[in-house]
């Protein structure tokens, strides 16, 4: 077994040295450099070309500092000794364990001390310290202003702050990757503010969104509520965040919408799988008068319930029986369903709707005869109302009465209060009578 370790030992640090190509070239892989300082071969041993290369990719690793290694213990003094993993924190920034050596070395005079002093003189760069009884030498290597640790020390600094010497692609690479982590830290307060907003049906805009303006909106201001309660986010974002990346144009906040939208069309089309589906579609004109179609799928999940999902809101240039089967194969196709799932319809009672031949009803029958046309229940409790209005006068008085009281009380607050409070003494008393209960959803407050 130890001739095994001692084989394993030996190839590591003959591994370890810079490898020359036939054609006498060092070819030396900066990136899987030893970093156990008891394998590396001497600073020196590197080409004049490559020495400040090597110098910056061991500076950029940091020392080796194995705080999870099992030190072994030395019988030293009568007493066994090893090295204390706390020595990391009080010299962190040069101090090294090799556990190949199972000793102490500096990184600072490893990389910078001159070559006739590397062999001898001090243990932190030779064969390295373990006499770990005597704490103070750790002091001692670090000595005075001028010692030859702290010129190393400083040599170590200047190699790192030289711009022209300094490799642009690991500054490149440095700030990238600082620009990185910022923006997701914008990107991700950005989407937590979208996700509120749509969950609580909110508006996003404000009427002025100046900097000067006391409320610019829900948005903006939820923005600024979430930077002044996180530091990371506040340090990232608004003044301190790209004037071209701040995600607080009107563009972006729609850009994050359609982008929720998008996510969640897919959660419902995944939830549905191949489940057969009932089709719902109704006119939604919004508050431009912009023609619309909005389009719910009813259907029965993987957990047995019935939902139902609006899966998107068409627009429509005309509202022909022919324009609107377009829109909803066009819908289909987008999120790859196919009309010949449907094993329902439900419209109301208009002709380009429920048409017997023409109908949007009739089109999709067509192609699929499992689609089924229902009314819509609340059209048809609508039309069963008007029917018996028409043919029983006492009904007609109910609605017209009822109108009329809607129309002389809701104009007027004053009224509002006076009907609401003789309601309220009313409702009292019939209490204390007797003649009626209290409780939850009974004889409670409502409006008209």
């Amino acid at each position: 077994m130890d001739k095994f370790v001692t084989k394993v030992k030996r190839t590591t640090v003959e591994s370890s040295s810079p490898m020359t190509s036939k054609k006498g070239r060092v070819e030396i892989d900066y990136e899987n450099l030893p970093t156990d300082l008891g394998l590396r071969c001497s600073i020196w041993d590197y080409g004049p070309n490559d020495i400040d290369r090597v110098r910056r990719s061991y500076l950029q690793k940091g020392p080796c500092q194995p705080i999870c290694h099992e030190f072994p213990q030395t019988l030293m003094m009568d007493e066994l000794r090893r090295f204390n993993k706390d020595w990391f924190e009080q010299y962190s920034d040069w101090l090294e364990y090799s556990v190949a050596k199972d000793a102490a070395y500096c990184l600072y005079c490893y990389l910078f001390k001159p070559k006739s002093n590397q062999g001898g003189g001090d243990v932190f760069v030779g064969v390295g310290f373990s006499t770990w009884r005597k704490k103070e030498k750790f002091d001692q290597h670090v000595g005075k202003h001028n010692s030859a640790h702290n010129q190393a020390r400083r040599k170590c600094q200047d190699l790192m702050s030289q711009r022209l010497a300094a490799s642009i692609s690991t500054l490149f690479t440095s700030n990238t990757n600082k620009c990185r982590i910022e923006y997701q830290t914008r990107l991700s307060a950005a989407i937590d503010c979208v996700r509120f907003l749509l969950r609580q049906g909110l508006s996003f805009r404000g009427h002025d969104e100046s900097e000067l303006s006391t409320n610019r909106g829900n948005y903006l201001e939820l923005f600024h509520w979430l930077a002044d309660h996180n530091q990371k986010i506040n340090s990232s974002s608004f003044e301190n965040a790209p004037k071209n990346s701040q995600l607080v144009s009107s563009d972006i906040q729609k850009d994050l919408c359609i982008a929720a939208t998008i996510e969640v069309t897919n959660a419902i089309i995944k939830d549905i799988g191949e489940a057969p589906i009932t089709l719902l579609v109704d006119e939604s004109r919004d508050i431009s008068t912009k023609e619309q179609m909005a389009v719910a799928l009813r259907y029965v999940n993987k957990k047995g319930m019935i939902v139902e999902r609006c899966i998107g809101i068409e627009h429509v240039a005309n509202t022909t029986a022919i324009s609107l089967k377009a829109s909803i194969q066009k819908l289909f196709s987008r999120h790859k369903l196919s009309l010949s799932s449907l094993r329902g319809q439900g419209y109301d009672g208009a002709s380009n709707m429920q048409g017997e031949f023409r109908g949007l009803k009739a089109l999709i029958l067509n192609e699929n005869p499992c689609a089924f046309y229902i009314h819509y229940f609340a059209y048809q409790l609508q039309l069963t109302l008007v029917a018996i209005s028409k043919n029983h006068a006492q009904v007609e008085f109910l609605f017209e009465i009822t109108s009329k009281i809607m129309n002389i009380v809701g104009a007027s607050c004053k009224r509002k209060d006076i009907l609401l409070a003789k309601q309220h003494d009313r409702v009292l008393e019939a209490l204390k009578k007797g003649e009626i209960l209290s409780g939850r959803g009974l004889n409670q407050e409502i409006n008209l």
